[in-house]
């Protein structure tokens, strides 16, 4: 039989996956950094996102967070803006619902700002049930 070299595999590495549940430090915007909520995931460590400054950027996920951090559309999250790109942006930081929350109630994202919406919810919001008359009226049967 063969004598086992390795210290475990890969579920051994992982680890117990608990170690995020810690309260941390509210996050602020700094000069160069804006909220931003995901509007889409392009692949690649890159997303495109609505900055509540009124402008529409396409952002790269920064590399200490890349597979550590799980981006999804939806999530408001904290980029620094480029000062030779403003079309794009880096993220730098992803803000749990509850963390969003209170940025929302210390007045630092707008009111119109969407907390833990999915890409389905929001594509459900922007059709407004305008395309689900299909042309029957009951009332003429």
């Amino acid at each position: 039989m063969p004598k086992a070299k390795g210290n475990g595999g890969k579920n051994r590495r992982r680890g117990k996956g608990d170690g995020e549940r810690d309260k941390r430090e509210l996050e602020f915007k700094e000069e160069g950094q804006e909220y931003a909520r995901v509007v889409k995931m392009l692949g690649n460590g890159r997303c495109d996102f609505f900055c509540f400054d009124g402008v529409s950027r396409l952002g790269h996920i920064r590399g200490k967070m890349r597979k550590k951090v799980w981006i999804t559309a939806g999530d408001i999250v904290l980029v620094g803006l480029r000062d030779f790109q403003d079309e794009k942006a880096d993220i730098i930081h992803k803000y749990s619902a509850d963390e969003a929350r209170n940025l929302k109630q210390y007045g630092e994202l707008p009111e119109s700002a969407r907390i833990n919406e999915t890409a389905v919810d929001m594509a459900m919001a922007d059709d407004d049930g305008a395309h689900d008359d299909i042309g029957i009226d009951f009332d003429d049967i």
